[in-house]
């Protein structure tokens, strides 16, 4: 407290005179329009850069939670699509919209759920990203994977409350695509040269192939939805000793920055496959 009387004191006519040099403003900015105008036209304009700056750091500090709630949304949207239901064929009509989606559960043929990316492998032949979400979730063995751009993966392994996910850009991964244009079908897979990139094979040279075609996971795919963007044609290359194309696809999804990811459960997967191992059993 001493200190403060005798710093008042040192510097008591410096104080006194910017007291009334603020006392002197005050009565000019209040009583001149002309100067009061200025000062408001100033003031609002430093108050406007301190808020903007206040908001930036502020909006940053809660990209995470946006980021989450954003996720959910797009779970919740995902499984509104008329694609994710699908029923026997019948003679009966069945109508897929936002409000009817409830009565329409034991069609349900797409779960999505939401996860974070926890881990990632990306720098060898065989990669692998790590899923904050596992058994204990609803997370099984060879789901499909997909980000907000396109697929990733598939679920290879999993514990109680993780899950590793076998990427796109993996030597053993093969997925069944299709031209979006065209709707011709060929086998994808990963050359193991470039992470952005992986190679389409078994196109005919009889079909129409630009720069830019996007490439869509095809109604083959047992574990993929239809119509999933993989990548993009960057590459149609003709091979003279074959009648097929091979082309270089850049991939929807970048592995090296994706944080957050949908696993999809095909309801009617196990149903699918038992029929077809007993068809196979019968048939050897």
């Amino acid at each position: 407290m001493r200190n403060i009387f005798l710093f008042i004191r040192r510097y008591f006519n410096f104080l006194f005179f910017l007291a009334l040099q603020a006392l002197a403003l005050s009565f000019l900015f209040r009583y001149n329009k002309f100067h009061e105008a200025a000062f408001l036209g100033v003031a609002s304009e430093i108050t406007g850069r301190v808020n903007d700056r206040y908001n930036t750091v502020e909006y940053y500090f809660k990209l995470k939670k946006a980021n989450e709630n954003l996720v959910k949304e797009n779970v919740a949207l995902r499984e509104m699509l008329r694609s994710n239901y699908q029923s026997a064929d019948t003679s009966r009509q069945i109508v897929v919209d936002s409000i009817r989606v409830d009565s329409l559960r034991p069609f349900q043929k797409y779960v999505y759920l939401d996860a974070r990316v926890v881990g990632s492998f990306v720098s060898t032949q065989t990669n692998y990203l790590t899923l904050h979400r596992g058994a204990d979730q609803g997370v099984k063995e060879d789901m499909a994977v997909i980000g907000p751009m396109g697929i990733v993966g598939r679920v290879v392994n999993k514990s109680s409350n993780y899950a590793t996910v076998m990427t796109m850009i993996s030597r053993q991964f093969k997925v069944d695509g299709k031209l979006k244009n065209s709707g011709e079908r060929g086998s994808i897979s990963w050359d193991g040269v470039n992470p952005r990139f992986v190679q389409m094979r078994n196109i005919p040279k009889s079909v129409k192939v630009v720069k830019g075609d996007s490439v869509l996971t095809s109604e083959l795919s047992s574990i993929f939805p239809p119509n999933i963007l993989i990548g993009t044609v960057d590459t149609v290359l003709s091979d003279p000793s074959t009648n097929f194309f091979h082309l270089r696809l850049k991939t929807a999804t970048n592995f090296s920055t994706v944080q957050y990811v949908y696993v999809v459960q095909n309801k009617q997967l196990e149903e699918q496959q038992t029929l077809e191992k007993a068809t196979k059993n019968t048939n050897e």
